[in-house]
């Protein structure tokens, strides 16, 4: 009778905390429907007094098993509008990463997924609602989301700096390097680690497998909506910039930079257009980011490890009609000469206005980026992403940036329909496959071929079907030729 009761009382409680143990110390995590969650884990030492703009230290070890039941600080920044983060208030000491795994158990050999989030540098979390990583890791996969310093923050130079520059980008390698060293307490393999990641953390994605600074971290990779045409201000450009910066803040040295308030570091909202002449974003610093991406890898420079691209079919679509000529003007410009062949290439102006800017920004460097990665003689797939959930279609609208994210990660509103989850399932499916052995098809899926550069094909992610598509349209070619004649 006593040994039912007990029996009866053990399946009543709730779920016991889950320990590691990983090089800080021990962490209690929590274990809700099989998944075992581990948030606000410290991967580098707290960026702040004299550690601000310095390159991320070690954590000091702890001694008691450290709560791992909720999410770190978020980075300071100026938050895009949406965005839900379960992420504590924004501080400086924001260096945290989350783990989700199916299996805690040393030894498991699973397959780790490392996502890098998005937000133009400037903005973003590794604690949003819609990266929560619980539903990709029931599929047999670990995931792992984390914070790096944003904005001025992660992004500054100054000659009393010396060459340092991307503290940002200094913070992915160390998230990598934490994951090399403990994701196989949490049933990690850390030799099968795919790097992923959407906008800004797209373009980092192919930063690092550009960057002899993160090679061997990580074995493949996926760029979302990345880009890879950016031509990042070499080092005594950006440190023009912080000197510029520091003027205007009244700050004469180093030690009363590192002392300015954090809201005057910040900045207000002109943030998220990079203040231009005071604001440095990512640097090509020789160091971390030794060249352009594009350059790189038409070189064969980068690491030659399977590769996944593509972007959205509107990548732009949220710009509204009347401010698109302000977007495509600039762009058109940076083309050249050949600006007017683009432009007839769409067949019709108002396709033209629509389009142009997302196929330059987004759609033609992710063809650019994955063809020479392939003529690497690397492995690369290349798709376009239209899917749009049946709550927000709207005609002569397609697939808007970062709404392919919530399909990654399944984590969809309450209101989506069958169709939408169907298609978040296949995208994961996708992902997963991947991760797992390094090629994305599978069984139950439409065929996805290798990229070949000669005949660029990519996989069309639709509304009413997923097929192999022409990659090369007209407007794409134009725009190929007059980015690759500058």
């Amino acid at each position: 009778m006593i040994r039912w009761l007990v029996l009866a009382l053990l399946v009543a409680m709730p779920a016991a905390a889950q320990q590691v143990r990983i090089d800080g110390g021990a962490l209690a995590g929590a274990t809700a429907d099989g998944i075992a969650s581990f948030k606000g884990i410290p991967y580098a030492a707290p960026p702040v007094g004299e550690r601000r703009w310095a390159p991320p230290a070690p954590v000091t070890p702890w001694s008691e098993p450290r709560d791992a039941t909720r999410f770190g600080a978020d980075c300071v920044q100026n938050p895009v509008p949406g965005d839900v983060s379960r992420g504590a208030p924004m501080a400086e000491d924001c260096l945290f990463l989350n783990v989700w795994t199916p299996k805690p158990v040393p030894g498991a050999k699973l397959p780790v997924m490392v996502w890098i989030h998005g937000g133009g540098f400037v903005a973003g979390s590794g604690a949003l609602d819609v990266t929560d990583g619980a539903r990709l890791a029931r599929r047999g996969v670990v995931v792992v989301t984390f914070n790096y310093r944003l904005g001025r923050f992660g992004f500054f130079a100054h000659p009393a700096l010396g060459e340092g520059g991307n503290w940002g980008l200094m913070d992915q390698i160390a998230a990598l390097m934490w994951v090399k060293r403990n994701i196989a307490a949490f049933g990690g393999d850390p030799a099968n680690v795919t790097l992923f990641g959407e906008s800004a953390g797209g373009q980092s994605v192919a930063r690092l497998m550009a960057s002899p600074a993160a090679r061997g971290l990580f074995a493949k990779g996926i760029a979302a909506s990345g880009g890879g045409r950016d031509r990042w201000p070499a080092l005594a450009e950006a440190q023009a910039k912080g000197i510029a910066f520091a003027a205007k803040t009244g700050a004469a040295d180093l030690a009363a930079l590192r002392a300015l308030p954090a809201e005057m570091v910040r900045g207000g909202i002109a943030i998220l257009n990079k203040e231009e002449g005071i604001y440095a974003g990512p640097i090509t610093d020789g160091l971390i980011v030794t060249g352009h991406a594009d350059a790189i890898f038409a070189a064969g420079g980068q690491a030659r490890i399977p590769l996944i691209a593509g972007s959205n079919d509107d990548e732009l679509g949220f710009v509204p009609a009347p401010f698109l000529p302000m977007v495509n003007g600039p762009l058109l410009a940076q083309l050249g000469a050949k600006a007017n062949v683009v432009n007839i290439a769409y067949g019709a102006p108002e396709r033209a206005a629509r389009y142009l800017a997302g196929d330059v920004i987004f759609g033609e460097p992710a063809l650019a980026l994955a063809s020479r990665h392939a003529r690497s003689g690397a492995a690369a797939w290349l798709y376009r992403f239209g899917y749009v959930a049946e709550a927000k279609r709207e005609a002569g609208k397609g697939a808007g940036h970062a709404s392919d994210v919530a399909f990654q990660f399944g984590n969809l509103p309450a209101d989506a329909t069958p169709a939408d989850r169907a298609a978040a399932e296949r995208i994961m499916t996708y992902w997963t496959n991947f991760a797992r052995g390094g090629d994305p098809n599978g069984k139950g899926l439409p065929a996805w071929s290798r990229l070949d550069p000669a005949r660029p094909e990519l996989l069309a992610i639709g509304i009413d079907r997923t097929a192999m598509a022409p990659a090369a349209t007209p407007p794409i070619a134009a725009i190929a030729a007059a980015q690759d004649s500058q």
